[in-house]
């Protein structure tokens, strides 16, 4: 079968939602990385087959296919198309699974993919909120399908996350160490400039401006989000930020046409579905598929980076796996760097790439939770 290979990665800094990103037009934000993947490689323009971002809550400044118009508004070729993804929170990770699939079978050669997200001027979950002037309160309410099949269980990532906290047995004070952690683990990188080569600065602002300094005391004075979920409060949850990131992935025989150096190689892709209700749990299973797939097993695998929607999430999933927590996000992760949304696959992606080739690991692996009870699992090997 043929080869799918990353040749760069990079992202923008992730940006406090009010934050230094705040004022910048979304089609502006993906353009950045675009066009900066395009400077620092040696590919031209126009032999870019397609553009591949994603993006949640597409209306706005996110609507009219943000792939595209970011690609033009880089000043690009106009003869190179585009096209959004939406597998919510997985987006720019499934995007990097279709160019990996577009290249695995020798349709295209050389695919710009990514994702961006401001959550600053679309606030989250807009898309589903859309069609309430319409008579649609939510995308579920009146369907017979999903009425006569879910009943009128929340679909509510919140009810989720407590949800698994209790079934886990993980407790807000675990949850709130477990979110230090993360903010340290960032703080530590960020001070160590282990982010330096993966960013592009964008409207003056190079370094990721969401970790915070804070304090188990600081935490544990936070209300919940909601009181029917007494364990997740903000400090436990993902930040809202706005944010891009941007990856070239190509065919082998345009390393050889463009004398690429060649930084990863896809070894293998999975998504499954599971329990919409449930919402936030497929990536146990997910990935436990993708290893028996693979043929391989979690000590095959040398870093880990899950998304941190929730601390319940990561944790859950760590007691399943069995997995080193000292080989998962490592440099934190969305509690610190922020969750935007479409952009965080290719965000995710991006640091795992790097921090393997820093800690001089060979395998790394990438799962999320996404809407409606799914998850992408990709996993690389560092060349």
């Amino acid at each position: 079968m043929a080869q799918a290979y990353i040749v760069d990665a990079l992202r923008s800094p992730t940006g406090r939602r009010k934050g230094s990103l705040a004022s910048v037009h979304a089609i502006d934000l993906g353009a950045a990385v675009l066009k900066a993947l395009v400077e620092r490689n040696g590919i031209p323009a126009d032999d870019y087959d397609d553009v591949i971002f994603g993006c949640v809550d597409t209306i706005g400044s996110q609507a009219g296919d943000i792939a595209r118009t970011s690609w033009l508004a880089a000043g690009l070729p106009l003869t190179v198309p585009g096209t959004t993804v939406d597998r919510q929170c997985g987006s720019s990770q499934q995007a990097l699974h279709f160019a990996a699939q577009a290249v695995m079978s020798g349709t295209q050669d050389v695919v710009a993919v990514g994702g961006v997200q401001t959550m600053t001027q679309i606030p989250i979950s807009s898309a589903m909120l859309a069609g309430q002037p319409l008579g649609f309160p939510d995308p579920f309410s009146g369907s017979e399908g999903w009425q006569a099949r879910f009943g009128g269980q929340p679909v509510n990532q919140f009810y989720a996350a407590q949800r698994i906290a209790s079934h886990w047995n993980i407790s807000r004070a675990d949850m709130e160490a477990f979110a230090l952690e993360s903010h340290r683990r960032a703080l530590h990188a960020i001070a160590e400039g282990r982010f330096e080569r993966e960013i592009v600065a964008v409207n003056g602002l190079a370094v990721d401006e969401t970790p915070r300094q804070t304090t188990l005391e600081k935490m544990a004075s936070l209300e919940p989000v909601d009181a029917q979920f007494p364990d997740i409060t903000a400090a436990v949850s993902s930040q809202t930020c706005d944010a891009s990131a941007a990856m070239l992935v190509v065919s082998e025989a345009a390393l050889k046409r463009y004398g690429l150096t060649p930084r990863a190689r896809v070894h293998h892709l999975t998504v499954l579905g599971d329990d919409p209700i449930w919402h936030l749990t497929a990536p146990i299973a997910a990935t436990r598929r993708a290893l028996q797939r693979a043929g391989m097993n979690m000590a095959d695998i040398d870093l880990v980076e899950i998304n941190e929607a929730f601390a319940s999430v990561v944790m859950a999933w760590q007691k399943e796996l069995d997995y080193d927590p000292a080989r998962t996000n490592v440099n934190g992760g969305a509690i610190a760097l922020g969750h935007p949304l479409g952009a965080t696959g290719a965000r995710l992606m991006t640091s795992l790439l790097h921090e393997l080739e820093r800690s001089g690991g060979r395998y790394g692996l990438q799962t999320m939770c996404e809407g409606g009870g799914q998850a992408n699992v990709t996993i690389i090997e560092r060349l």
